[in-house]
C-alpha cells in the first residue's frame, strides 16, 4: 500500500483515536441531563436555524447556476448539495471530497454542461472560502487587537489566514480576469497526458468555461452580488448558531470570549481530520479551560454539535440512497 492510500487510514485512525480519548473524559450522564433540560422552543429554534443556513447555501448555489440559463430545482439541487456534504464529511480533509459526485450528478440527472458545472461549483467553493476564511482572519484581528491576549500568538495565526486569502483572491482574479492565462498554464501541466482519452477534450471544456466565464462576469454581476449577499447571511446564522447555542447554557460571554470560541472552532474544522473529529472536541476544551469556563458547558456544547452533524449525515446518507437509486 503506497502513502498516498495510506495517508487516509491514518488520518481515520487519528480522529477515532481523539475521539475516543475525549469521549473517556467526558461524564456522559452529565452531558444529557444538560441537554434534556432543553425547553421545545430551543429545540424548535435551533433546528429552524440549521434549516436556514443549509437552504441559504443552497439557494446561493442555484442562483449561481441559474446564471448560465440551465434551469434545475431547488429540492435537486438541495438533495445534491446534501449527498455531497456528506462524502465531504467523512472524507480526510477540511470538508472537501463530494464535489465530483456533484459535478457528476449535476452532468447526469440535469444535463448541465461539465464547463457550466465546474463553473457553478466553483463559484460556490470560492464564495465559502473566502468568506470563511475572511470572517477567520476579522476575527482574529479583533481578538490580536483586544488586551491578554499573550498565551496565543494571534499574530502568526492572522499571517497565515492572511496568505491563505490573498492566495484565494488571487486565483479567484486570474480566473474571472484572465482565464486564457490560467488555460495556458493549465495546458502546460497537462502537456504530457493530452493523448489521454479522458483528457483529449478539457482544452475544449476549458475554453467554453473561459466564454462562460466571460459572460458571467459581463452579463451577471446582479447574480454574483446575490450569492455574495446570501455567503454573508449564512455565515451570519452560523455566527448566531453558536451565540444561541452558549445561550443554552446560561454563558453570558463578552466579545473576546465569543471570538475565542468561534476561532477556536472554525480552526478545528481546517485541520485534515474527518468532520473535525477529535480537533473540533479538543479545540472546545481548550478555549473553555483557557477562558475559565465551566467544563460542563463544554461538554454539552460539542454534544450538541456532534448532534447536529448526525442529523446531518443521516439526511444526507438518505439523500446518496435517493440518487444512487435514481441513476
Amino acid at each position: 500500500m503506497s502513502w498516498l492510500k495510506a495517508l487516509p487510514l491514518l488520518l481515520w485512525l487519528t480522529a477515532l483515536i481523539l475521539v475516543g480519548w475525549v469521549l473517556s473524559q467526558l461524564p456522559l450522564t452529565t452531558i444529557v441531563q444538560s441537554i434534556t433540560k432543553l425547553s421545545l422552543v430551543q429545540w424548535l429554534a435551533w433546528i429552524a436555524l440549521n434549516l436556514g443556513i443549509v437552504l441559504l447555501a443552497t439557494e446561493r448555489w442555484r442562483v449561481l447556476i441559474d446564471m448560465l440559463h440551465v434551469p434545475v430545482r431547488f429540492g435537486e439541487l438541495l438533495m445534491i448539495r446534501q449527498a455531497g456534504q456528506t462524502v465531504s464529511f467523512i472524507t480526510p480533509g477540511p470538508q472537501f471530497g463530494g464535489e465530483p459526485l456533484q459535478i457528476y450528478w449535476l452532468c447526469k440527472r440535469n444535463r448541465l454542461p461539465i464547463h457550466g458545472a465546474l463553473l457553478a461549483l466553483g463559484l460556490d467553493r470560492f464564495y465559502e472560502l473566502w468568506i470563511n476564511f475572511t470572517v477567520l482572519l476579522l476575527s482574529v484581528l479583533l481578538l490580536l487587537a483586544s488586551s491578554g491576549t499573550a498565551v496565543v500568538d494571534w499574530q502568526n495565526i492572522s499571517l497565515v489566514l492572511l496568505s491563505i486569502l490573498l492566495t484565494l483572491s488571487l486565483f479567484g482574479w486570474l480566473i474571472l480576469k484572465h482565464p486564457d492565462r490560467v488555460s495556458g498554464w493549465l495546458k502546460r501541466v497537462t502537456g504530457y497526458w493530452q493523448h489521454h482519452p479522458r483528457l483529449q477534450q478539457i482544452e475544449t471544456h476549458w475554453q467554453r468555461l473561459g466564454s462562460d466565464v466571460k459572460f458571467v462576469m459581463a452579463e451577471q454581476k446582479p447574480a454574483l452580488s446575490r450569492a455574495f449577499v446570501l455567503s454573508i447571511v449564512g455565515w451570519t446564522g452560523l455566527i448566531v448558531e453558536l451565540w444561541l447555542l452558549l445561550s443554552f447554557f446560561d454563558l453570558e460571554l463578552d466579545g473576546y470570549a465569543f471570538l475565542v470560541i468561534l476561532v477556536a472552532m472554525r480552526l478545528a474544522f481546517l485541520l485534515p481530520l474527518p468532520g473535525g473529529l477529535g480537533t473540533l472536541e479538543a479545540a472546545m476544551f481548550w478555549a473553555f479551560g483557557y477562558l475559565s469556563l465551566s467544563p460542563a458547558a463544554a461538554m454539552g456544547l460539542i454534544a450538541l454539535m456532534r448532534l447536529r452533524d448526525a442529523l446531518v449525515l443521516m439526511a444526507g446518507l438518505w439523500c446518496l440512497r435517493v440518487l444512487y437509486l435514481q441513476k
